[in-house]
């Protein structure tokens, strides 16, 4: 029987005894939710959860791509496409893209998300050399002008090695890395810094019909075994994030199930990135069709996310959502 611990995350400068940090960073938690597929959940002190576990919870998960993991960071998305579900043919040059790539680093991202392939519900399949065409110039260029991480959000081999090339330093592959066999082995040659995102199916059909047995624990057991995968390959799980794939293949309650239950997910001992921002989850709930109006609901979520330990969020809207973090950050 597999267990789970959910830690129950708190914040604040007196600790009680017992009181242990998450992830090394200023949250810390006393009792967890103790979870498994056979029987009900129960409530557990810290000190009953297994060694190997709690050092999983607490440690620190130090630095990725020069970025300090105890710190909160934004990974601004910049779509290189013409049918991104939200901002497809928004950046339709190299100098306009590169323009709102410095605009997104001076409101303060940390880390730049280049995609040249839609991966919204119903997309279809960009052939390889098209994604490079499209991403490539634009990495070169923004690398040129900071020294912003760069991330090329594909799961293709072949566009990740052009990106790398280009200056890219983060490969954020939404199918975790079960697309494309070649890239797990080119990352891990190279120590390439890696996201893995859970996503049930593909992008043309991920949101026709899917179930899960319990999709907590199934989101959960997929991340810890593709990370396994990749430490078996020789990268180091201190160079994974892992996300779990909020919109990708969930109903509106998968997600929520999901969202309420983050902290879950610090038991893999990485960083954790949350990607909500503009998503159908937002609209649906928020009552608001316009992709582009959803910059409040986006924030919300992405803070009640924070308050979980996650440490990176990634957004559409950096400059407001900036501010909210500021005001976040002030308040607690």
């Amino acid at each position: 029987m597999t267990v789970y611990y959910r830690p129950l995350v708190q914040h604040g400068v007196m600790r009680p005894d017992g009181a242990v940090p998450l992830a090394g960073q200023e949250f810390w938690f006393t009792h967890a939710e103790r979870l498994t597929r056979e029987a009900d959940a129960a409530i557990v002190e810290s000190r009953d959860i297994p060694k190997d576990y709690l050092d999983a919870l607490t440690r620190s998960r130090g630095s990725i791509a020069g970025l300090d993991m105890a710190r909160l960071h934004m990974m601004g998305i910049l779509n290189a496409t013409p049918d991104s579900f939200s901002d497809g043919g928004v950046n339709n040059s190299v100098e306009a893209a590169c323009a709102a790539a410095m605009d997104m680093v001076a409101h303060g991202a940390t880390i730049l998300d280049i995609g040249g392939e839609s991966t919204r519900p119903g997309a279809t399949y960009v052939p390889e050399d098209e994604e490079i065409d499209r991403t490539r110039p634009l990495i070169q260029a923004i690398r040129a002008e900071t020294d912003a991480v760069i991330s090329i959000d594909t799961r293709k081999a072949s566009v990740a090695q052009a990106a790398h090339e280009a200056g890219a330093d983060l490969i954020n592959d939404v199918s975790g890395f079960t697309f494309d066999p070649a890239l797990a082995p080119y990352c891990a040659g190279l120590d390439l810094p890696v996201c893995v995102m859970h996503m049930q199916g593909d992008p043309a059909t991920m949101q026709d019909d899917p179930r899960y047995d319990n999709v907590l624990l199934d989101v959960y057991d997929f991340l810890a075994a593709q990370v396994a995968k990749l430490e078996a390959l020789g990268l180091k799980r201190e160079l994974v994030f892992i996300d779990p794939g909020i919109g990708f293949g969930k109903t509106t309650e998968h997600n929520l199930t999901l969202l309420r239950n983050l902290s879950l997910f610090h038991g893999l001992g990485c960083p954790i990135l949350l990607g909500v921002s503009r998503k159908g989850v937002i609209g649906e709930i928020g009552k608001e069709p316009r992709k582009d109006a959803r910059a409040p609901g986006s924030i919300a979520v992405g803070l009640a996310g924070l308050s979980q330990g996650v440490q990176v969020l990634r957004v559409h809207d950096v400059a407001e959502t900036a501010q909210a973090l500021r005001l976040w950050a002030a308040v607690r």
